[in-house]
C-alpha cells in the first residue's frame, strides 16, 4: 500500500519495499559482476546471503547498495519497472521500519 507523504510523493508499505528489495536482490545475484560488487561491499559471503535475505532489515542495506551507484540504480530500475525515485522512498521507508539508518 503506497501512502503520500504531504508532498504529493507516495510512500509505499513495507511489504511494498521489501518487494522491492527482493527485486533488487535478483537483479544484483544475476548479474556476476554485481554480486561480487555487493558481496566485497558488505562483507558477507555467498552462502551467507540466504540467512541474511530472512532479515528484512538486509534490504534496507541491499538499496542502499544500488542507491550508491546511478548507474546501477539506473539500470536495476529500468529493469524492475520502477522509478530510481522509488527505490529512495522504498529505502527511507525501510530505515523508518527497522531502524535502519541510511549511510
Amino acid at each position: 500500500m503506497l501512502k503520500t507523504d504531504g508532498s504529493g510523493a507516495e510512500k509505499p508499505g513495507v511489504e511494498a519495499s521489501v518487494a522491492i528489495g527482493v527485486k533488487a536482490l535478483q537483479f544484483v545475484a544475476g548479474d556476476p559482476t554485481q554480486i561480487q560488487r555487493f558481496l566485497a561491499l558488505s562483507g558477507l559471503e555467498v552462502g551467507q546471503l540466504r540467512a541474511a535475505a530472512a532479515e528484512p532489515a538486509f534490504f534496507a542495506g541491499l538499496l542502499d547498495f544500488l542507491l550508491g551507484h546511478e548507474p546501477t540504480l539506473l539500470a536495476f530500475a529500468e529493469q524492475a519497472d520502477v522509478t530510481p525515485e522509488a527505490v529512495a522512498r522504498a529505502r527511507e521507508r525501510l530505515g523508518q521500519s527497522f531502524d535502519a539508518v541510511p549511510r
